[in-house]
């Protein structure tokens, strides 16, 4: 029999080694894993974090592992790259930080062994990610098992497969289960036994084959039925001699149609299901990637919590035990590869064998229905290589997998027409109208106009979202940070997606705040802010609860601004979210009204004079908090950036006329704006006199790109556009912009 045994505790580590050790000495600290060494310094900002090589060491004695004819190591991950070595000799090399990978042990163990694993996250031009809005955390952040087996056993080398595969074809009310294993050469007198459990594990029915195949034909199945019933099969494998089980595997299932419309969404079992939920990475605060089960089973209630129905696993392989829970919980996956931001000409192969990783190991997966291709990777426009690429991961993906479709995520810069949206099966975009430009109102508008471009490409969107900390104001905007626009922009967000049931599917960016060590902003360096629950899962934020309002059948009334408890103005609005028909508010005991609310976001004036206690009430569930009377603002509730050239609250913005804080739209609405903005774009950003349009970043300027640059400041956009184009401003240079934009009136506003 198969066992294995966990190689987690007691490693040797350091970055200091500059050659293979064949001792552990006082250079080394031991760690356990999961590990990584980022798990600070990919987190405080400034781009800096440790880039190289890692070498970690255990020593282990061939007598304390279980008797077996072959040893493997499995290693569940390790970023990004990394080499094994035996007692000095090299073994393997593997590229690719977030799959599952085997080492063959045997003929190399020797009484006494050292084990060193080099791992190894620099920067190259073959390996994805390398581009990306993420810190890719070194380390061996999964576990690292060794397996024990038979000579003759499931296959253990080919792309980190489980060995069994099923597929399930739905018949009437049948289904036709084909069950398929991959081992080495069986022996005379060995055979295969297959056995379907249900999920109380009683057993439906058995074969006893020498064939790799086995078809069961169940009748009356219980489907796989998303949130409402994931219903889980489990088959398992195993070798037999003379009565004797040689090795074994096992797997569960599930069984279910599904199918992509143009016009009616995601289609689950026959009938429509739509897919709204978020998008999620892999780390959490002072942990980095290197996740403990309790900290995936966190997530997957969190996520179960605020009631979606689909998580994308943004943007490579997750852990095995995350699928698990999406399986176990009926959540609708999208499974990606890192390929993303920036295309590699030598990459290719790198994402042919991290697509094979992820369907080899992810096929019995009920809950996945999408391969993802790539991410945001035609920023730049796409050329011959790049589709090319993508043709074959597209032709590769339907060769080891016919019963799913594939996907990208494009970003709002990608016009409609770009080639590459036409390889995959079905297309999503990421869009930020209302954050890094334009406004909210523009994102239904756009998918209804791609809608009606391409009726017969289903279309999503792959991500959306702001950030949010603990910044609060009365009268939020675009770019401040605060808690109260990210519930603003949300509560436009749900209202514009939710109701267009083309879209196939939704997912927030992101459910959590993540690891991106490269930004400094919002206050809080390191942190990609967006998510609807902080990085260390302690706080849920208002927008949690206006998606939870919309998407979760469990009652309950949620209170918003708890943190914003000081406030200037006479009389302030309260909102509250609920998913019950009628809310009742109450100010000191006294009712401020009863509100009802299609939306499910009620919103309340009430007076504010001293301290008032809050109660919002709905049915059986209340919420409650409180408001304070100040005279002046709460500075602590404002954000000042660190290291800004210029805060919004240090420009001179006299009534009537432009300033750095008017939004571009506005100033291109004038002559005397749009000459000088002129100016500066050919100064700073290229415009081409040769009749070519600007670039910044390596794309190029057009409608689309300005359309979003009409929500920013202007100084919000030149902060941004500052650092795409590689071009700094300095306070001198914003204040005589500011100075020029001073002289020249705001335009009237249309009624």
């Amino acid at each position: 029999m198969r066992t294995i045994v966990n190689f987690n505790a007691k490693w040797a580590f350091t970055k200091l080694a500059t050659e293979i050790p064949t001792v552990i000495d006082n250079k080394w600290d031991f760690v356990n894993l999961p590990h990584s060494w980022n798990a600070i310094d990919g987190q405080d900002g400034d781009n800096d974090y440790f880039r190289g090589k890692g070498y970690y060491a255990k020593s282990f004695n061939k007598s304390d592992l279980p008797e077996a004819d072959e040893y493997y190591l499995e290693i569940k991950g390790a970023n990004s790259s990394a080499d094994v070595y035996l007692n000095g000799k090299s073994l393997a090399h593997h590229d690719g930080g977030y799959s599952t990978w085997r080492v063959n042990l045997t003929d190399d163990l020797a009484a006494v062994n050292l084990l060193v694993i080099v791992v190894d996250n620099s920067a190259n031009e073959t390996v994805y990610p390398q581009m990306a809005d993420f810190t890719f955390y070194g380390g061996l952040y999964r576990d690292v098992n060794i397996i024990c087996v038979n000579e003759t056993h499931f296959d253990l080398d080919y792309f980190g497969t489980p060995g069994i595969k099923v597929t399930p074809e739905i018949i009437g009310s049948d289904a036709k289960v084909e069950v398929e294993v991959y081992t080495t050469p069986l022996k005379e007198g060995q055979s295969i036994r297959y056995t379907v459990y249900d999920r109380e594990e009683n057993e439906i029915s058995q074969i006893e084959t020498d064939a790799s195949f086995a078809i069961f034909n169940l009748e009356n199945v219980h489907l796989w039925n998303g949130r409402r019933d994931p219903y889980l099969y489990c088959v398992e494998a195993e070798i037999i001699e003379n009565g004797r089980v040689l090795d074994n595997v096992c797997t569960r299932f599930g069984c279910r149609t599904f199918k992509i419309d143009p016009d009616n969404g995601f289609i689950l079992n026959g009938e429509e299901y739509p897919l709204r939920g978020v998008s999620r990475h892999q780390d959490r605060w002072g942990y980095g990637n290197a996740l403990l089960p309790e900290h995936h089973e966190e997530d997957i209630e969190l996520i179960c919590e605020v009631g979606a129905t689909t998580i994308r696993l943004a943007h490579y392989q997750h852990d095995q035990y995350f699928y698990d829970l999406c399986d176990e919980k009926g959540l609708v996956i999208w499974a990606e590869i890192p390929y993303i931001s920036k295309h590699m000409k030598d990459g290719r192969d790198n994402t042919i064998s991290q697509m094979k990783e992820l369907i080899t190991q992810n096929y019995n997966h009920p809950s996945i229905v999408v391969w993802g291709l790539s991410n945001e990777i035609g920023i730049g426009g796409s050329d011959e290589d790049l589709l090319d690429n993508h043709r074959v991961l597209n032709d590769l993906c339907h060769l080891m997998d016919k019963t799913r479709l594939t996907t990208i995520a494009a970003v709002s810069m990608c016009k409609i027409d770009d080639p590459y949206l036409q390889i995959p099966d079905v297309v999503s975009y990421n869009h930020y109208f209302g954050w890094y430009g334009g406004e909210t109102s523009m994102n239904g508008p756009w998918f209804d106009n791609f809608h009606k471009t391409h009726p017969n490409i289903p279309i999503g969107c792959s991500e959306y979202g702001c950030e949010a900390l603990n910044w609060h104001t009365s009268t939020p905007v675009q770019g401040d940070y605060t808690e109260e626009y990210q519930a603003y922009y949300h509560e436009e967000l749900i209202k514009q997606l939710f109701t267009r049931k083309y879209m196939w599917a939704t997912h927030v960016w992101n459910m959590f705040d993540f690891g991106a060590d490269a930004r400094n902003e919002g206050g809080e360096n390191g942190q990609n802010h967006k998510g609807l629950v902080t990085f260390d899962r302690k706080y849920k934020k208002d927008a949690f609860y206006a998606y939870k309002a919309w998407l979760s059948d469990e009652p309950f009334v949620h209170l918003c601004g708890k943190r914003y408890v000081d406030r200037v103005a006479d009389v302030t609005k309260v909102t509250v979210y609920s998913n019950l028909p009628e809310v009742e508010l109450f100010a000191n005991g006294v009712s401020v009204g009863k509100k009802t609310a299609e939306d499910h976001f009620f919103y309340f004036e009430v007076e504010n004079k001293g301290e008032t206690e809050l109660v919002a009430v709905a049915g059986e569930y209340k919420d409650c908090g409180k408001i304070k009377k100040v005279e002046e603002f709460n500075q602590a509730y404002r954000l000042v950036e660190k290291g800004a050239v210029l805060n919004w609250f240090d420009i001179e913005a006299p009534e009537g006329y432009l300033s750095l804080n008017d939004k571009m739209s506005d100033v291109l609405a004038t002559i005397q704006g749009k000459m000088l903005f002129m100016t500066l774009a050919g100064k700073f950003l290229g415009g081409g006199k040769d009749g070519g349009g600007m670039k910044a970043a390596g794309f190029e300027v057009g409608p689309e790109m300005m359309s979003m640059m009409g929500g920013f400041t202007v100084l919000r956009l030149f902060t941004l556009m500052g650092g795409m184009a590689d071009v700094k401003f300095t306070k001198e240079q914003l204040l005589d912009l500011n100075a020029k934009l001073n002289k020249i009136k705001r335009p009237k506003k249309k009624d």
